[in-house]
């Protein structure tokens, strides 16, 4: 069976890193549209909490308190940023401040890059 070369680093990337209660796996699935952050504990099997692109009401709830900030990004990747930062945000009130990041097989840039940005800007610690 052929697997995509993504797939195969995701695999090799997953058999390093484990998420816990205490410190859950921050992961990234990203589309050509969208992108996702889901908080997983893979001791029990269960999504902590999520966030998407697709959350009703993303940007209007984050905009005055990123604005001071000198953000450069326009488009999908602050639409990544702001994903990033609305998913530490629920961490914070779920009472978890570090996190382990899986990128998923995806290169640490762009996308990728600009979501990490936005949760540590909200205050996870990888």
């Amino acid at each position: 069976m052929r697997v995509s070369g993504r797939k195969r680093r995701h695999l090799r990337i997953r058999k390093r890193i484990k998420g816990t209660p205490e410190r859950p796996r921050l992961c990234v699935f990203r589309s050509n549209k969208y992108i996702y952050g889901i908080l997983a504990d893979d001791l029990n099997n269960k999504v902590i909490t999520q966030v998407s692109s697709l959350t009703k009401d993303l940007i209007t709830n984050i905009e005055p308190e990123i604005e001071n900030t000198k953000v450069e990004l326009k488009g999908k990747m602050l639409n990544a940023y702001y994903v990033g930062y609305t998913l530490a945000q629920k961490a914070k009130a779920l009472g978890i401040t570090k996190v382990v990041f899986d990128r998923a097989g995806y290169k640490y840039h762009g996308r990728v890059k600009a979501l990490a940005e936005g949760a540590r800007k909200g205050g996870l610690i990888f």
